[in-house]
């Protein structure tokens, strides 16, 4: 099972969604434990000892541990990770879609907070925010200069506690103070429409715990609205994984029954797993199948799945399987390359370690691990092209990335170069008037690779790239 978040914006989004796994909560009692290396625990009490006589200042002990632990984790690779009590419970309100807070998407614009849209129901809603309005303070702290994720937390905070926004409406031309009471929120993780008569976009941030009831209620009003739909854009751009169960339950929407999904495979018996398209593999209460009320016509209607270099882990997981079972055409960009799987043990009530159990294979036993989903037809972020794909992260880029056991890689000479050219263009873009740099939002009039797809399933021209390069690793192959 995965968590994972997203980010709106060209270049970051892959290096934020990299950070992100597809993760397994569980709790395992241990039968054994390996043999401690004496010597070595000798050292690290000796280190513990000086720290504790020599240092300039005194050090609290439990800061001392907590960072020994860390440390030894995040020495493994970039997914594994050591929670204390503050970084479980974000880690927790990630995956399960709830945080307090005033409950709207945002993303920057000009060095302001841009609403993208205020989530039905919560303060922000009822408090009449709109899409387009710009936050300019946040009680009295000017947002300009904030990052994102700054005024995200100055955003949060405890339930029924009060927060002032300073909202500037640029279509009515005023600014006005806003009081908001946080509450408990509950993201949605699903979004879609209907984008012309017979064609629907369904699109998918993140794979939580509501994701999967969230995209039969949204696939139930696609069909209500239009019951002849002729094709379908499952949209998993910038969307960082999330759930395992969730990724699962998703690809099962569209595929046959009993099919498999994704398989796993580890040092762990337990890490040894085929999932199928079948309710066992992905409903969280024994008897009931989520999918039950989904439309008959998903498991037909012609499909194009979009990802880019932001598409990463569970998102990965429903891209590769439909890809296998030639279910869905993907388009877009090759995607992030995370194959690996984090299984979360709590180490208390408050405290838990994420750690890399295994690799997952698509279908046809192949690992994108490093490597990613490489789509059918590859589509560029806009008409001008895909000039900053070249500078979002990738699992590969990241510093003691999980190797595909295919022997030892290396840099691609000709994608540096590139990259040094995109920064380039990039601090030309920054210059520019703040009307000629906006990024194009998903599922807007303009957004180009969904235009494409629409294309593609009307059976009209498709405008593929002619300039992105597929990075190519050795793939590792498992037999099922």
């Amino acid at each position: 099972m995965g968590q994972k978040m997203k980010i709106t914006g060209w270049v970051a989004a892959g290096a934020f969604a990299g950070v992100l796994t597809t993760v397994s909560l569980q709790t395992v009692a241990r039968g054994t434990v390996a043999p401690l290396p004496l010597e070595e625990l000798q050292q690290l009490a000796a280190v513990f000892g000086m720290v504790k006589t020599d240092y300039v200042e005194p050090v609290d002990d439990k800061k001392l541990i907590s960072d020994a632990i860390s440390g030894m984790v995040a020495g493994l690779d970039p997914h594994s990770q050591y929670f204390d009590k503050k970084s479980f419970k974000e880690f927790r309100e990630g995956t399960t879609g709830r945080f307090v807070g005033v409950g709207i998407e945002i993303s920057q614009e000009d060095g302001l907070i841009k609403v993208v849209s205020p989530i039905e129901g919560s303060p922000a809603y009822r408090a009449g925010l709109k899409p387009n309005d710009l936050i300019t303070k946040i009680d009295d702290t000017a947002v300009r200069g904030l990052s994102l994720n700054d005024a995200v937390k100055k955003m949060r905070g405890e339930a029924n506690t009060k927060v002032s926004l300073t909202i500037f409406r640029k279509d009515e031309n005023k600014t006005f103070p806003v009081s908001i009471t946080r509450e408990e929120i509950r993201t949605q993780s699903v979004r879609g429409k209907v984008i012309e008569p017979g064609y629907a976009w369904i699109r998918v941030s993140q794979f939580q715990e509501r994701t999967v009831d969230d995209f039969v209620k949204k696939a139930q009003e696609i069909y209500k609205q239009d019951p002849n739909l002729k094709g379908m854009v499952l949209d998993l751009r910038n969307d960082p994984g999330g759930l395992l169960d969730a990724a699962v339950a998703i690809s099962a929407s569209f595929l046959p029954e009993n099919v498999t999904v994704v398989s796993t495979d580890g040092q762990l018996a337990e890490s040894k797993s085929v999932y199928k398209a079948a309710p066992e593999f992905y409903q969280r209460r024994a008897g009931s199948d989520p999918l039950r009320d989904l439309p008959a016509g998903l498991k037909t209607v012609p499909l194009v799945v979009l990802v880019n270099e932001g598409s990463a882990s569970a998102s990965e997981i429903v891209a590769g399987a439909l890809q296998d079972h030639k279910r869905g055409l993907i388009m877009g960009s090759q995607t992030f390359g995370k194959g690996s799987v984090q299984t979360v043990r709590p180490l208390g009530p408050d405290t838990g370690l994420k750690i890399t159990t295994a690799r997952y294979y698509t279908p046809s036993g192949a690992s994108i691990q490093a490597k990613g989903i490489v789509p059918n037809v590859l589509v560029d972020d806009t008409a001008e092209g895909s000039p900053f794909a070249v500078l979002r992260m990738r699992e590969a880029d990241l510093e003691k990335h999980l190797a595909s056991g295919q022997g030892p890689e290396s840099k691609d000479p000709e994608r540096e170069k590139l990259r040094d050219e995109a920064r380039k263009r990039l601090e030309d873009e920054a210059n520019k008037p703040p009307q000629d740099r906006k990024v194009p939002e998903f599922g807007a009039s303009d957004d180009f690779p969904l235009t494409q797809a629409i294309n593609e399933l009307k059976g009209a021209p498709v405008v593929a790239s002619k300039s992105q390069v597929v990075v190519e690793n050795k793939e590792e192959k498992k037999d099922n």
